[in-house]
């Protein structure tokens, strides 16, 4: 079962892992995490990130290292990580990696209620799903390419190896599913519980 954290927010362990090698002001936090492209996986914008590192602060497992004055940018202030939050993100790092904890995708609650749409219509609308999962496969694809030949070591591109995976294994479901979907027999069973269903439906109204 997970733990009940004081600073929940996946942004939040980001940021404790960025302090991890240095000391850092929120807006190099953020920059960070566009140029290692861990906002993919990791929504937020400037207002989130600079709540965030307040919470932090607030939990006691960041701490305030030294403000930053210069004539040309507005003071910045730069957070270091405190004993207490290395060993929160430690913590919460191994459970993440060790324990599965079942999440609630779009894709699954559409999946759960497929049924009460029209055979033909549900074919139609998959088939679109593919195309789109086709071009982000290659574009993730590409993207691993890219990092790879600029010498970025494998361990920091996992997290695109794992959307790979994940991509994968949905475009084989949706192929067997759009399989299922043509299957006369399903067809006629589908036609039967809508169709009578609904004429017993008026006959009662």
């Amino acid at each position: 079962m997970a733990k009940r954290r004081a600073v929940a927010n996946p942004l939040a362990l980001a940021v404790l892992c960025g302090l991890v090698v240095e000391p850092l002001h929120p807006y190099e936090m953020g920059k960070r995490l566009k140029e290692t492209g861990k906002d993919r996986d990791i929504k937020y914008n400037r207002g989130s990130l600079y709540m965030v590192v307040e919470q932090l602060r607030k939990a006691g497992f960041i701490t305030e290292q030294e403000t930053v004055r210069d004539t040309a940018r507005p003071e910045r202030t730069v957070y270091a990580l405190t004993d207490s939050g290395r060993a929160e993100m430690y913590d919460w790092m191994r459970e993440l990696v060790s324990q599965p904890e079942h999440e609630y995708p779009r894709f699954g609650v559409a999946l759960s209620l497929l049924g009460v749409l029209e055979p033909d219509e549900a074919i139609r609308l998959l088939r679109e799903r593919l195309l789109a999962l086709d071009a982000t496969a290659a574009e993730i694809r590409s993207n691993i390419a890219t990092a790879r030949e600029s010498g970025v070591m494998w361990v920091f591109l996992i997290e695109e190896d794992y959307r790979l995976a994940l991509l994968q294994a949905e475009q084989r479901l949706v192929t067997d599913l759009i399989d299922g979907l043509r299957d006369p027999e399903y067809i006629r069973a589908w036609r039967e519980f809508f169709e009578e269903g609904t004429k017993s439906w008026a006959g009662e109204q």
